[in-house]
C-alpha cells in the first residue's frame, strides 16, 4: 500500500514563499510519476504541477508558472512544490498524488492519479 503525506503547508503573506513536501512510503515511488493538485473551498480541485519519474520533464498550470517549482529527491522518497510569489488566490488545500509508472501522458488529469496525500493546508493572507 502506498501512503503519501504532505508537509509544509502554514500561514504566510502575499508575496511570501513556502516549500511543500510529499513524503511516500514504499519504494517504487521513484519510478512513478506525481503531480500536485490543490482545492480552494468551493471550488473543484485544480491541477497545479506535476512531473515524470526521474523530474526530468515538469508541467504545471498557467496560474502557478513562474512561481512554483516540483522536484523530486527520489533517494529520500519525496516529493517537493516551492512556491513563491505566493497570491491569496493560491490559498486551498494542497494535495499530492502518485500517477502512472514513469510518465503520464495527461498530466493535468486527476484521474491519472491512484494515490493521494490527506492534503496540507495553505493560506497566503493580503
Amino acid at each position: 500500500q502506498v501512503q503519501l503525506v504532505e508537509s509544509g503547508g502554514g500561514l504566510v503573506q502575499a508575496g511570501g514563499s513556502l516549500r511543500l513536501s510529499c513524503a511516500a512510503s514504499g519504494r517504487t515511488f521513484s519510478s512513478y510519476a506525481m503531480g500536485w493538485f490543490r482545492q480552494a473551498p468551493g471550488k473543484e480541485r485544480e491541477f497545479v504541477a506535476a512531473t515524470t519519474w526521474s523530474g526530468g520533464i515538469t508541467y504545471y498550470a498557467d496560474s502557478v508558472k513562474g512561481r512554483f517549482t516540483i522536484s523530486r529527491d527520489n533517494a529520500k522518497n519525496t516529493g517537493y512544490l516551492q512556491m513563491n510569489s505566493l497570491k491569496p488566490e493560491d490559498t486551498a488545500v494542497y494535495y499530492c498524488a502518485r500517477g502512472p509508472r514513469y510518465y503520464t501522458q495527461h498530466p493535468s488529469s486527476d484521474s491519472e492519479y491512484a494515490y493521494w496525500g490527506q492534503g496540507t493546508q495553505v493560506t497566503v493572507s493580503s
